[in-house]
């Protein structure tokens, strides 16, 4: 599970109480309310995403809708790269029209939206509407309960960084219930009661924070960078032309939903380069600076090449789950969501061991491109960890063996995942904080896309060429970080 990106509006936040109040666990009491609806969009969002593939590549006969199953992989990577796009936005509309706090609210509205179209809606049209609010909702949350909670601390307050640790457990305590509760009601009532669940959770939610919002420090809904009211024709008008051309590019099928992901991979791939150009371009920033910017590109890469291995949990992984995991519990046979549930419980024990370590280390613990390397070659283990029940018979392979294999999944995200956005943070000019965190995310998305669309590759009568493949190219890619981390190091000019 990944936090949230920062908004230009997290900064040294203020609270009417300040330092008084400790009503939360010895933090401020709005936290709780912060807590709750990112606990709850992480229970709709991975509630929602644990039963999704199944549901497009299912038959009709079974709830399903039919679609072919390379298709349903694409899609689902396609709409997870989505999301993290769509964080830009949310970022951007936080900081130039609504403020964070508003942004946060109404994101958590259409992402109730989303699911109620999922539940309700009917056939491929449901998904297509479906999918599109939950992503741009998501997308503008994520953006923004970050900086929210950032704006409920002073400088210097101590209880900050415990504070975000509490809200990091909110994320992962909603992704563990989350497939638990749509896997159980999908098995037992049909997929739209799974989808109806998460609109439900996404509803408690917007409920309980609703009632909090007023609670929030004036700093939460501070537009960082108004823009001008000159300009807002100018970009009603991009956004509109935007649009037109989308919904053009689809019903002249150029964008189909069996070339979706590839065609999210160049779109970010597009961004990304932009926004290298931009930043490493600009007058505005020192020579330093630019190095630092240059010296991200190999962590960039390697985080791609993560993602698309690491987010496979929610395409190839659940296939294999569906299709090859004995999930026979004493007579009783487990949902496959449930598989998505195991991950969030090794990010909570793991967090503050990972934490631990590196704080007991100090100055002594290893740079960001060893962490970045490491977390690459584990992640190309724990794709070789599938070889030895490869091709084996339906319902072969042991659930403990699934278990072990996420177990490396996560102590790979702690070599990654955290450091990653901390990392970013230090290495961004002053004047393009805002534009680095975008470019952290964007290679998530890259990511992403491309496990979406490896997916495609799978072949479940054939499964060693692609395990062997893709963990080996993940194993070279960290290896030729850390054979490059002195001169990583030096273009960073300091930064560890």
């Amino acid at each position: 599970m990944i936090a949230a990106a920062h908004s230009g509006t997290d900064a040294a936040g203020t609270t009417g109480r300040g330092n008084q109040d400790t009503r939360f666990f010895g933090q401020p009491w709005p936290l709780w309310h912060i807590f709750g609806v990112e606990m709850w969009e992480r229970f709709s969002f991975y509630g929602m995403q644990g039963i999704l593939l199944l549901y497009m590549y299912y038959s009709v006969a079974e709830g399903g809708l039919g679609i072919d199953q390379a298709t349903a992989t694409g899609i689902v990577g396609a709409y997870g790269g989505t999301v993290y796009l769509c964080t830009i936005l949310g970022a951007w509309l936080a900081d130039r029209l609504f403020g964070s706090e508003r942004v946060l609210f109404w994101s958590a509205v259409v992402i109730m939206a989303g699911h109620i179209g999922l539940a309700l809606l009917p056939s491929v049209w449901g998904l297509g509407v479906g999918l599109i609010l939950v992503a741009v909702g998501s997308g503008g949350l994520k953006a923004n309960a970050t900086a929210v909670v950032g704006t409920l601390y002073r400088a210097g307050d101590t209880r900050r960084d415990a504070g975000f640790s509490i809200f990091y457990l909110g994320i992962n305590l909603g992704a563990f219930l989350g497939p638990l509760v749509t896997g159980f009601l999908q098995t037992n009532y049909g997929f739209h009661w799974g989808f109806g669940a998460a609109a439900v959770g996404m509803a408690i939610g917007l409920v309980q924070y609703s009632f909090g919002r007023k609670e929030l420090p004036t700093s939460a809904s501070v537009v960082a960078n108004p823009l001008p009211r000159s300009r807002y024709g100018a970009v009603i008008g991009i956004a509109a032309a935007g649009i037109v051309v989308i919904v053009a590019l689809v019903l002249l099928r150029v964008i189909r939903a069996d070339n979706l992901a590839a065609v999210v991979i160049i779109v970010t791939l597009v961004a990304a380069i932009a926004y290298f150009f931009v930043i490493t371009s600009s007058k505005q920033i020192s020579s330093d600076d630019r190095s630092r910017v240059i010296g991200f590109i190999p962590l960039f890469i390697v985080n791609v090449g993560f993602w698309s291995l690491y987010q496979q949990q929610f395409t190839v992984l659940t296939i294999y789950s569906d299709q090859r995991l004995n999930r026979d519990i004493l007579g009783w046979e487990m949902p496959v969501s449930w598989v998505n549930s195991i991950n969030p419980v090794f990010v909570i024990l793991l967090s503050g061991i990972f934490a631990a370590i590196w704080t007991k280390l100090g100055p002594r613990q290893p740079s960001a491109p060893v962490k970045f390397a490491l977390g690459a070659i584990i992640m190309g283990v724990a794709f070789l960890l599938f070889l030895p029940w490869a091709n084996g018979a339906p319902n072969s392979t042991p659930l403990l063996a699934i278990v072990l294999i996420l177990f490396v999944f996560t102590i790979a995200e702690m070599f990654i995942s955290p450091p990653g956005l901390s990392v970013t943070t230090k290495l961004a000019p002053e004047r393009f904080h805002t534009q680095m965190v975008a470019l952290y995310f964007l290679s998530v998305a890259l990511g992403t896309s491309i496990a979406g669309w490896l997916a495609q590759f799978y072949n479940p009568d054939d499964e060693v060429p692609y395990f062997t493949i893709l963990g080996a190219i993940a194993i070279v890619l960290g290896i030729a970080l850390w054979l490059s981390v002195k001169p990583v190091l030096a273009l960073m000019k300091g930064v560890r």
